[in-house]
């Protein structure tokens, strides 16, 4: 199967999201770990009441991971689970009873 073109049209379609997003995610969390050492002033900078930059930030941190999760779990109903269930069936035999349902 690691050689079918479809698995690896399925690999394809799961790192077109998981690099990209991955990459994003680190250099997003790189840039609140080094502003946070290297540029204090700034994320001190109180916003309202008690909160400052800093918390702003780590606070965005949790809402982008659960946006990633979010647009994830769209993105693999919509690409990457359509294309496993098929190659799931296969593997399993369960193509066979499927295709007979149909005609």
């Amino acid at each position: 199967m690691h050689g079918d073109p479809r698995f690896e049209n399925l690999k394809r379609s799961l790192m077109a999201f998981v690099l990209p997003m991955s990459i994003a995610f680190l250099a997003w969390y790189l840039l609140y770990v080094l502003m946070s050492a290297y540029a204090r002033g700034v994320m001190s900078t109180v916003l309202f009441g008690d909160v400052n930059v800093a918390l702003v930030f780590g606070l965005l941190q949790f809402a982008s991971t659960f946006g990633i999760a979010i647009l994830y779990s769209r993105y693999a109903g919509r690409k990457v689970d359509p294309l496993a269930d098929d190659l799931r069936a296969e593997l399993t035999g369960a193509g066979d009873a499927r295709q007979g349902g149909r005609a």
